[in-house]
Parts: C-alpha cells; sequence; structure tokens
C-alpha cells in the first residue's frame, strides 16, 4: 500500500458530504423497499437490496445507519426513523440465543442510541435509558453465554456454526459484552456464579489472538506475521485446538480479507476500551500490561499485513490467496481494479479496516510512538481518500449501495455477476455501508474538533 502522508482529516470535507448526502437517500429507499416486517437487507443485485438467508446479522447495520446519518447531520428524520425500528423490531436480537452477532446488531443500534445520550446529544427521559441500557446488559451476556472452553483452561465465543467454531469476526462483536461491563453487568450462571463479562472478553480476546492471529513464529508452513484463519477448530470433548478453517474466503491457508479487518479494527477499538478499565477490574485477568500486549500485538500485526497485502489505493482484493490474482501480477503496486476479469476487490474489507488503522494509529501516538501512529493514521486516512469517492461511493441514485464492489460469500457464490463478467463487482453490502458510514463519522468528529467517537461512550 503506498501511505499518502500529505493528507488530514480536515481534507476530506468534501467527500464526507458527498457521502451524507448520498446516504440519505439511500436509506429512505431502503426503508421503502425493506419495511419492518421484510426480510433484512443483505447485498444488493443489480443495485438493490435483497435478503439472504443465513442469520438476521445485517438488521442492526440497517437501522444503526440512520442513527449514524443522524449523527453526522443532525437530521432528525433519521433519528426517530433509528430509534423506532430499534424498539420495534430490534428486542429478538438481544435475547438471540443462537449467533455470535450481537455486537453488530445490538451495539449498532441500542448501543449508538445509548452513546447519543450520554453524549448529551440527545433527550431521553430516565426511562428511555434504562430501556438502551437494559437491552444492552442482557445482548452482552447472551452473547457471552456462548462459551466454550478450551483445554488451557479459558474459551472463546462460539460461532453459529457450533461449539468448535472461534470466528474472526467475533472480536468486534464482542464490543457487547465490552459495553454490558461498562453498564455493571455479569452473567449469572449455575448455582447463582457470577461470570465478569469483561473476564470473558479478556479470555475471547487472548484466544483469537492466540490461535486466529499468525506471528511468523513457525507455527505452520504457511505462518507469515499478521495473517489470520477465518475459523479456528477445536476438539469438542477436550477443548485442544485442531486447526484453522475457513467459511467465506479461499483457504484456511490464506487470508480472507474482511476477517482480516474484523481483526484489525476490533483490538485496536478493545485497545481503546481497556485503557478505561481500572486495573483492580483487569487485574484478575493478567493485569493492563499482559492484556493490552496482547491486544497491541495482535492489532500491530494484522495492520502491518493488511498493509502488506492490500492494492496501493488501501482497497484489498478478497482473499490474500485467491487464485486469480496470479494474472494480476504486481497487484499490490498499483491501485485496485473492481473491473478486472479475474478475481473481484472487497470494499467493505477496506471500510472496517480503515477505522481500525486511524484508531491503533491515535493510540500509539498518544502512548509515544508517534512515528508508528503516524503511519498506521495516514494509512487509515489514505483508505478514506480512495472509499468515498468514485468508483467506490455510489452517488447513483437508482444504486440503493453506498460503497460499491463489496463482496459476500464468493466461495457460495452468492455475490452477483454482472451479465457478461466473470466476477463479482459493483454491488453493495449492508455491512460495508454501516461501516463507511461509521468510519466517515468518526473523521468528521475528528476533522471537526468534536468529542472522539468510541462505541462505548464519553470516558469515565
Amino acid at each position: 500500500m503506498q501511505i499518502r502522508h500529505d493528507l488530514k482529516a480536515a481534507d476530506l470535507a468534501g467527500r464526507l458530504d458527498a457521502l451524507w448526502a448520498a446516504s440519505a437517500a439511500k436509506i429512505d429507499s431502503i426503508e421503502r423497499s425493506c419495511p419492518p416486517g421484510a426480510a433484512s437487507p443483505v447485498f444488493t443485485v443489480e443495485g438493490r437490496y435483497t435478503a439472504r438467508g443465513w442469520t438476521e446479522w445485517t438488521q442492526g447495520f440497517q437501522y444503526g445507519s440512520a442513527i449514524l446519518q443522524f449523527d453526522a447531520t443532525g437530521d432528525e428524520r433519521f433519528l426517530e426513523l433509528g430509534r423506532d425500528r430499534t424498539v420495534r423490531v430490534m428486542a429478538p436480537h438481544v435475547s438471540h440465543v443462537g449467533v455470535h452477532d450481537h455486537g453488530f446488531n445490538n451495539v449498532s443500534t441500542y448501543g449508538n442510541l445509548l452513546r447519543l445520550v450520554a453524549e448529551g446529544r440527545i433527550p431521553a427521559d430516565g426511562r428511555e435509558r434504562d430501556f438502551y441500557e437494559l437491552a444492552l446488559k442482557v445482548s452482552g451476556a447472551v452473547q457471552a453465554s456462548r462459551w466454550r472452553e478450551t483445554a488451557d483452561g479459558t474459551g472463546y465465543v462460539y460461532s453459529f456454526n457450533g461449539p468448535q467454531s472461534l470466528f474472526v469476526d467475533t472480536i468486534r462483536s464482542c464490543r457487547a459484552l465490552a459495553v454490558a461491563h461498562r453498564l455493571g453487568h455479569v452473567l449469572m450462571g449455575e448455582q447463582d456464579r457470577r461470570i465478569c463479562l469483561l473476564g470473558r472478553l479478556i479470555e475471547h480476546a487472548t484466544s483469537t489472538a492466540r490461535w486466529n492471529i499468525f506471528y511468523g513464529e513457525g507455527r505452520d508452513a504457511y505462518d507469515v506475521r499478521g495473517r489470520t484463519a477465518h475459523e479456528a477448530l477445536f476438539n469438542v470433548n477436550d477443548g485442544a485446538y485442531r486447526c484453522p478453517g475457513t467459511q467465506q474466503g479461499y483457504s484456511p491457508f490464506s487470508t480472507w480479507t474482511r476477517g482480516l479487518a474484523w481483526a484489525v479494527t476490533g483490538f485496536a477499538e478493545l485497545v481503546e476500551f481497556l485503557a478505561t478499565v481500572t486495573d483492580d477490574e483487569v487485574e484478575p485477568f493478567g493485569g493492563r500490561d499482559h492484556v493490552t500486549g496482547v491486544l497491541l500485538r495482535a492489532a500491530e500485526a494484522t495492520s502491518d499485513f493488511y498493509l502488506e497485502n492490500t492494492a496501493a489505493d488501501g482497497i484489498p482484493y478478497w482473499d490474500t490467496g485467491a487464485p486469480g490474482l496470479v494474472h494480476l501480477g504486481g497487484y499490490r503496486d498499483r491501485p485496485a481494479d473492481p473491473d478486472n476479469p479475474h478475481e473481484p476487490v472487497d470494499s467493505s474489507a477496506a471500510a472496517i479496516a480503515a477505522q481500525g488503522l486511524l484508531r491503533l494509529g491515535r493510540y500509539l501516538t498518544g502512548t509515544g510512538r508517534a512515528d508508528d501512529g503516524r503511519r498506521y493514521w495516514q494509512a487509515g486516512l489514505t483508505v478514506c481518500n480512495t472509499l468515498f469517492q468514485a468508483p467506490y461511493l455510489s452517488e447513483d441514485p437508482a444504486h440503493q449501495g453506498l460503497i460499491r464492489h463489496s463482496v459476500y460469500h464468493r466461495p457460495n457464490g452468492w455475490d452477483h455477476v454482472p451479465p457478461g463478467r466473470a466476477v463479482p463487482s459493483g454491488e453493495a453490502s449492508m455491512w460495508g455501508d454501516y461501516h463507511a458510514r461509521e468510519l466517515a463519522l468518526y473523521v468528521q468528529r475528528v476533522a471537526r474538533d468534536e468529542p472522539y467517537l468510541t462505541f462505548f461512550g464519553p470516558a469515565r
């Protein structure tokens, strides 16, 4: 990746304005075609959002997008839309015991609303605030209850595939546990055992860092520093780690770049969260220095891998081992080509990862590592500069997607391939659009010197 060191957050102001203008019309269009009661929109086909039954993991992104639109623009129509749909539609997600997606669905909706209340951006009586807090407490506890112990006595939140499966995606969805802990909640187990949600969060993050992230230490023949495995598989009888796996990537021994992006941002965000936790809270789980070290090691390794394996403009192809990349020799030395005939790019991975690069850069700068921090920060701005303009930003009013050239599930063939083409291109995803909005809001607040954006709200 070719990092632009001349960019400043304020330089993106015009592109952010264009993004929010396009975003408003798209939210309205999706609301008309995908009203409450309809299946959740997942990705576009010929520019129109469609559903894909797997799990309902994108509904929170749909309504969370409206809340972010209000946050960025002050248009109260979108606040009312997001608040109304959260109350009317999202309750089943709060108590959903079958998925690992609580941070995606519930922190994007109830969490954003509670954050706006805490920031003083929206008025709320005590009962409304209590409503948001209760939803987030339950959500975090339900997510934490999907627990499988490992052979070393720790454990992880298992994916919807079953108790053998640790997904790298869940590192960002575990923000649900962080919010619930911050609200003073615990998971109650057998014999009234009080289970600390911060402890489960730390153990899950440590397991993810250990088994889903590689560090170039010879773990296997494909151990390259920063490479991620989408899935880590365990023997459910004794908790022993068995092997890497993947559901949406090309191979367990290559890197699915959206999984990489979840790790980049998930670990960076948890580093920021840990800095707001007291020493007494984290001491039973290894102490601040140890836990921060684990999270930072994973954040830096995955961020470096992203920078080393992404096209020059910051947009990655969908998997680093995708077989068609051999026909795109030197693809990392030039801007990504979403219209190439061999392999699709994944703009949603860029939208996710850019926020992690920015957060990691800011954190390192604030802890005395200014050179490293500036490198990641400028890399994040470079991705934004590419993503927030054509051919990625869609200003076409007939296209419901905000960020084009996203990929969902390449191995299953779920992505739309335009007529006359060999690979998917031109479409958008609900998670890509939401994370582009979250990224744009983050950069906008920095550019305007507004309160720093975190999922857990203002620092205590």
